[in-house]
Formats: structure tokens, sequence, C-alpha cells
């Protein structure tokens, strides 16, 4: 069994195969910078209307399944700065220091891997209360001011019915 173990050990420690690849699939993706901070923050600030940490979240949640979706830009500051998708001068305006503790604690906690567990895959959202007649927009949630909604395709509606 010693022998065993032993040629075991010594075949993991001169192998670069799948153990390494375990090892190098489950290292921590590296951390997002500054500059994601603060673009998560206005993104945050500026669509959640600021009215409930739940409305922070689910904002924070749409720009990450955006960035990690393959139709939009790659980092979060491309997805935030993305011309018509988000609020007027998003990127240049000024936020309100007493809201900022609480929007930084929420885009900290969304780049730390929390999502709002009702966004799921929803990569867009518009102001609550507005309606619009087209059949592709699957509605998952309500919250901050927003209304947080999914784009079905034709034959992923008829799989759902």
């Amino acid at each position: 069994m010693t022998a065993f173990l032993s040629l075991a050990a010594s075949a993991c420690t001169t192998s670069t195969g799948l153990l390494e690849e375990i090892v190098t699939a489950a290292a921590p993706q590296p951390a997002h910078d500054e500059r994601d901070r603060e673009c998560m923050a206005r993104a945050m600030y500026f669509e959640s209307h600021r009215s409930s940490r739940e409305g922070l979240i689910a904002v924070g949640s749409v720009v990450m399944n955006r960035v990690e979706s393959e139709d939009f830009p790659d980092t979060v500051c491309e997805v935030v700065a993305q011309k018509n998708q988000f609020a007027q001068g998003i990127m240049t305006r000024r936020m309100d220091e007493k809201s900022l503790p609480d929007v930084m604690a929420a885009a900290d906690a969304v780049l730390g891997g929390e999502r709002h567990p009702d966004v799921g895959k929803a990569r867009f959202f518009h102001q609550a209360g507005l309606t619009f007649s087209y059949s592709n927009m699957h509605y998952v949630l309500e919250a901050g001011g927003n209304a947080f909604y999914e784009r079905r395709s034709r034959a992923e509606r008829r799989s759902r019915d």
C-alpha cells in the first residue's frame, strides 16, 4: 500500500495533466479593479434611483449578465458606457456623497459574486410602470423603480408555454 501511495504521489507531482487542470479551473478569477467598481457603482446609482439595496443588486446583476454575454462588451466599464444603453451622462455626472456608501457596498457585493436571484439571466430593464406590446419580453422582477426582463426568441416562448 505504501508503494502504491508513493507511486500515486510521484505521478501527481510530475504530471501536468488532469490535476493541474482541476486546480487551475478552481482558481479564483482576478479581482475587479477600482475602475470596474466605479463603473458598477455609477450604473447602480443612476439606474436604480437608490431606492433599495434590492434595486441596486438587480441593476448590478444585469450589468454582470451583459459582461458574461457574447452580445455585449467584455468589461464592466465598457458595458456601462455603451451608447444608448444606460442613463444619459452615466460616466460623467456627479454622484451625491450621502448615497455612496450604500451604493459602493452593493457594487462590491456584485463584483464579489452576489446576484439578485430573481434576475437570473436577464440582460435588460426599463422604468417600472411602462408597458410595451412586444411578445419577446419576459418579465422576471420589479425592483428599484425598474422592471427587469429577458428577451426570448419565438422558439423559447413556445417551449415555455
